[in-house]
């Protein structure tokens, strides 16, 4: 059985956000109570800094810093909204209730705090992000995408009124969607040995009805394109908390590979948070070796994707691991790309029968 996750744990990173929010609020107050005009520092979120750190395999954030002054009449605004967003992640947090992004932007009118649109707010929930160290899921705050899990996990709930209750995760044959109530549980136990996050909800669907996660006693991620932020920090903690590598299959495009890089090393946009991706997971397929090993249907690359191949090439987070390079090479060689369901061209189980066995045993990593 998977190692079960301290009880404590959740509960005390909640007060941790907790007493983070309520100090913004007391340093702001105390400046205010001394006479001066408030204001925050908050690292740069500039391109130039932004630094790719090969120690944690991410980008983060530098020693950039910028101030945020109410003495500062184009400050005042901005200021103000992100004095708001503290208060309205606070009284989330204090009572445990939930909201999505947008659910932020016109929730600020029953405040009488405006916004010239919801970018401006997300903007300012991601300074708030950038000054607490946590991240808006800590507040309580999501955004519109879903992704859901399949195998045997056991979870405790510990959001209000479902306290106490299990699930596992084999419950729902289209599987469970990965939301509050299931990042903020509790790991009781599971017999996986293994995550596999899949891109696509086609191919997600196909493992559940063709038992892979039984198969191959595995937990089963759709990633839903672009994997969400709370669903990569979900990865990273059934990575960490159960002991479980996690292989990555996405389509065999340049979009593809830069979802599952995306799992692995995190992006530039969130530089400033740590915790949101598995530098130990495995991009698994489909490469571009793939697609000429096994004679896959293929579309041309167009000029966006070769444009973003010669992109990926210069990005440092490809630049350490020859297989990325080598798959890059290959695909601007080929100029061809293929989809994960372009194995049912050898029959609807081949994926599942033949080339996911191979990609388990060890050959992710040639």
């Amino acid at each position: 059985m998977g190692q079960k996750k301290s009880k404590n744990t959740v509960a005390e990173h909640k007060q941790e956000v907790s007493i983070g929010l309520k100090a913004l609020g007391t340093d702001i107050y105390n400046q205010l109570d001394k006479g001066f005009f408030p204001s925050v520092n908050m690292p740069s979120r500039s391109t130039e800094n932004i630094n790719y750190d090969p120690a944690t395999r991410q980008y983060i954030l530098g020693e950039r810093t910028v101030n945020r002054s109410a003495r500062n009449i184009r400050h005042v605004k901005p200021f103000t909204q992100l004095a708001w967003a503290a208060m309205f992640s606070n009284e989330l947090t204090s009572h445990r209730k939930t909201s999505t992004l947008r659910d932020v932007y016109y929730s600020a009118q029953a405040y009488e705090m405006t916004f010239s649109d919801q970018q401006e707010s997300n903007n300012i929930i991601t300074d708030l992000e950038t000054i607490t160290g946590f991240s808006r899921e800590d507040f309580n705050i999501f955004p519109e995408e879903r992704s859901a899990i399949f195998g045997d996990l056991t979870i405790g709930y510990t959001v209000p009124g479902y306290e106490g209750k299990t699930l596992n995760l084999t419950s729902h044959p289209d599987g469970v969607l990965i939301g509050p109530a299931l990042t903020s549980s509790e790991f009781v136990g599971t017999n996986a040995d293994k995550v596999i996050a899949i891109e696509k909800g086609a191919l997600f669907t196909r493992f559940i009805e063709e038992n892979v996660h039984n198969k191959h006693k595995s937990l089963l991620i759709s990633c839903g394109g672009q994997a969400p932020r709370q669903t990569r920090s979900f990865i990273r903690r059934l990575h960490e908390e159960l002991n479980l590598p996690v292989y990555i299959f996405t389509d065999g495009d340049p979009w593809g590979m830069h979802i599952a890089q995306v799992i692995i090393s995190g992006s530039a946009n969130a530089a400033h948070l740590r915790a949101l991706n598995t530098p130990d997971a495995v991009w698994s397929g489909v490469w571009a070796s793939d697609i000429i090993e096994y004679k896959l249907p293929t579309d041309p690359l167009d000029e966006v994707d070769i444009k973003r191949l010669y992109e990926l090439q210069r990005d440092p987070r490809y630049q350490n691991d020859p297989l990325w390079q080598r798959e890059i090479k290959t695909f601007l060689k080929i100029k061809k790309k293929a989809e994960q369901e372009a194995f049912s061209r050898y029959g609807l189980t081949y994926i599942v029968d033949e080339y996911l066995p191979r990609k388990l045993d060890g050959n992710s990593k040639k």
